[in-house]
């Protein structure tokens, strides 16, 4: 990375933010989690720690999916997109990556309706073919999660270099302490509301660039004016492989690259990334496919319009006295992703560098937490409780879950220390993750949807796939560029090959391996046995107590929550049953919904604007510009407003109980609670996994979860036998 010729921040506001504001989100994080463990018995089981209690409703969840997916490269490399190419770097990423949430909605739905216990999707992979499979699958998913996590790093470590001047090595190792500590404390409940607060913090800052570009700016101010500046910059700077070398077009050949890169490698990023999963096991039934499908549309305007505004407002200002580099940036600084905080600079001084580095920290940050609780899942069920010990306690469950968030957490940053030395930029990363993941998207897909897909056919195809792009990526790079080097390798045509290759290969090992090895007629009712709950026994006796252990005063709740969750379960089976029977109802419509969304998003938006090489009027791009302002306008309230109006009552109780407690009347809090045990979240959970157990009954087998009894033949008997 080059050197930077300006520095608008010291490097105590680096600090200040890291550490300050981290410590803020992490003390609030760790208050809230208290909050409610005290007035709603949020108590953190095994369970609870990794799906909240599978009872978050879709406000939350979409707010969590628009934080999981708004990451560094979000808001730098799409703003690096438009400054290269134009408009199309806007759409070409938000469309190619809104179709991969939108279409995880129908993964969704059918996840929780075939495997109501389940905490990640390798517990799926490993019910229906066994260890192989199970094996190979936990190796991609933590490869993805790795790859994302070095991103988030590695970007955001980049931008409080460019804006502070501080040390990379301690951005490395600071960006993920406060995440760390929150996830650690509450889990993914903390998470997601993390990412709710987070959210919200990044929707304020984007408005603020919004409305200082294309309104208040002194140099800027409206859209024609920067129209003016940018159809000014073409000419003099015309861009190759762009309609008559305008940014203002949609017809440009890197973008279009870069389009099909964005989809091939967002596929791996989503449907890989067992983040996604923990949150739609966490969801409410009848909350899991709106989440995805409300949070896909409220996503698609933050780097839509982001980048729009700071990609175009970069090139305007550029070459002016504002700009705070005096010089154009170099080509290491832009694949850097120092395009935003460069462009923060010029429009808002200081201000907007302070901006910038809190809109890419909380950026990285509400991110890595989901990536937190991806890995510390997958280590604690898949590897910990399936291999090493398959009689664990809750209690030694939370215990490898909290050790193995730490640990991840600062073997990425060591790791992004390495590539910080290197000189491996954010874009290259980006662009690399679908070439490496690709391969494994297609297995995971039918793993949920299909019951023909064998093991041969979803064990094999990864490796082979991914192999196979490597191999096309490096011909690429060395018969068009005559040598295989760094640069080259980060050439369109090499990436592009590389990713499309990785993405589609499985589309023909899948039903060749299936064929020749013979389908699997898998039965779906065998995943509600073989996915077992946790024995939380021990945890909710030591977090609820017994009445007489405090002479009945100020008592902490009832005597026992699993006998009142027995005792509630009849009442609730009837809404179980028919929030289940919602689930499969829902998943033909859901289907269509998202088809026609991607199908808009990826083929009847932009692909009439690039076949016709139209150049944006002023009166077009005028209206383009407010079509984005407005429709972030509407992420507010379905991030911001409608998750608070969700969560009414829940803080209606909590207030209430602070206040109780603040007035010396705390005994009225607990016999609230004994009197109104069914508004307890803890008793909530225990009714929810009572009944999922219940409905699992009467399964055609009980599967073992010893090692032994993990060959993927013996999972075949029962289909053989029928």
């Amino acid at each position: 990375m080059a050197d930077t010729d300006f520095i608008p921040l010291p490097q105590s506001a680096g600090y200040a933010v890291l550490v300050g504001l981290g410590g803020v989100f992490a003390v609030g994080m760790m208050l809230t989690t208290y909050l409610l463990k005290r007035y709603n018995k949020e108590i953190i089981t095994a369970e609870e720690f990794a799906t909240a209690g599978r009872s978050v409703k879709s406000g939350l969840i979409s707010a969590a999916v628009v934080s999981s997916w708004t990451w560094a490269a979000t808001l730098l490399t799409s703003s690096t997109q438009v400054y290269k190419n134009g408009v199309f770097g806007s759409c070409g990423y938000a469309f190619g990556a809104t179709a991969q949430i939108t279409l995880f909605a129908t993964l969704a739905i059918k996840a929780k309706e075939r495997a109501p216990l389940a905490r990640t999707y390798m517990e799926i992979i490993r019910a229906r073919y066994g260890a192989p499979a199970h094996t190979v699958y936990i190796i991609w998913g933590l490869a993805t999660n790795f790859m994302v996590t070095i991103m988030l790093i590695t970007g955001g470590a980049a931008t409080v270099r460019d804006l502070t001047g501080m040390h990379p090595v301690a951005s490395c190792l600071l960006i993920g302490l406060s995440p760390t500590v929150y996830s650690v404390f509450g889990g993914i409940k903390a998470t997601i509301l993390t990412d709710y607060a987070h959210t919200v913090v990044l929707l304020i800052i984007i408005l603020v660039f919004g409305f200082v570009t294309w309104a208040t700016s002194p140099v800027l101010g409206s859209p024609g004016v920067v129209w003016d500046l940018v159809t000014r910059a073409g000419e003099l700077y015309p861009v190759e492989g762009n309609h008559e070398g305008s940014y203002l077009t949609i017809h440009s050949r890197s973008g279009g690259i870069f389009f099909v890169i964005t989809i091939a490698s967002a596929f791996g990023n989503v449907f890989l990334d067992n983040g996604y999963y923990n949150k739609a096991f966490a969801a409410n039934p009848a909350s899991a496919y709106k989440g995805y499908i409300l949070g896909s549309l409220a996503w698609l305007p933050i780097p839509a319009f982001c980048s729009l505004t700071m990609g175009l407002a970069g090139l305007a200002l550029e070459r002016t006295e504002q700009w705070p580099l005096k010089r154009p940036m170099t080509p290491e600084e832009v694949a850097a992703g120092l395009v935003l905080p460069n462009t923060a600079s010029a429009l808002l001084g200081k201000s907007g560098a302070v901006l910038s580095l809190i809109v890419t920290y909380m950026a990285c940050t509400s991110a890595m937490s989901s990536e937190l609780i991806s890995v510390s899942t997958i280590v604690t069920y898949d590897i910990y409780r399936t291999y090493i010990h398959p009689t664990a306690t809750g209690k030694k469950l939370i215990f490898i879950s909290h050790i193995s968030c730490g640990v991840f957490a600062y073997f990425m940053a060591a790791i992004s220390i390495g590539l910080y030395y290197g000189n491996v930029s954010l874009g290259f990363l980006y662009e690399l993750m679908g070439i490496l993941s690709g391969g494994a998207v297609m297995g995971s897909v039918m793993t949920i949807l299909s019951s023909k897909q064998n093991w041969q056919a979803i064990t094999f195809s990864p490796p082979i796939a991914m192999s196979l792009a490597i191999m096309s990526w490096l011909v690429v790079c060395k018969t068009k560029f005559g040598s295989i080097t760094y640069d080259n390798l980060f050439q369109d045509d090499a990436m592009l090959t590389g990713n499309v290759v990785s993405l589609l290969f499985p589309l023909i090992t899948i039903p060749l391996f299936t064929f020749i090895f013979k389908p699997q007629n898998f039965d779906w009712k065998l995943l509600e046995t073989r996915i077992t709950k946790v024995d939380e026994t021990e945890e909710l006796m030591e977090a609820t107590g017994k009445r007489h252990r405090d002479n009945e005063k100020l008592n902490p709740v009832m005597s026992d929550i699993s006998v009142i969750a027995s005792n509630l379960a009849e009442s609730r089976r009837a809404k179980y049953s028919q929030d289940q029977m919602q689930l499969h109802k829902a998943f033909k419509t859901t289907a269509i919904v998202c088809v026609v969304v991607t199908i808009c998003l990826v083929i009847l938006f932009p692909m009439p604007l690039y076949g016709s090489k139209y150049i944006f009027s002023k009166k077009f791009f005028t209206g383009w510009v407010c079509v984005f302002f407005i429709w972030t306008f509407y992420t507010v309230f379905q991030v911001g407003i409608y998750p608070i109006w969700e969560g009414r009552a829940t803080l209606f109780h909590m207030a209430r109980g602070i206040y109780w407690d603040c007035t010396g009347q705390s005994h009225k809090l607990y016999e609230w609670q004994d009197s109104h045990p069914e508004d307890l979240h803890a008793v909530q959970s225990q009714i929810i996994a009572q009944l999922s157990q219940e409905n699992s009954a009467g399964a055609p087998e009980v599967f073992e979860s010893s090692v032994a009894n993990d060959s993927r033949i013996d999972y075949q008997l029962s289909d053989e036998k029928k």
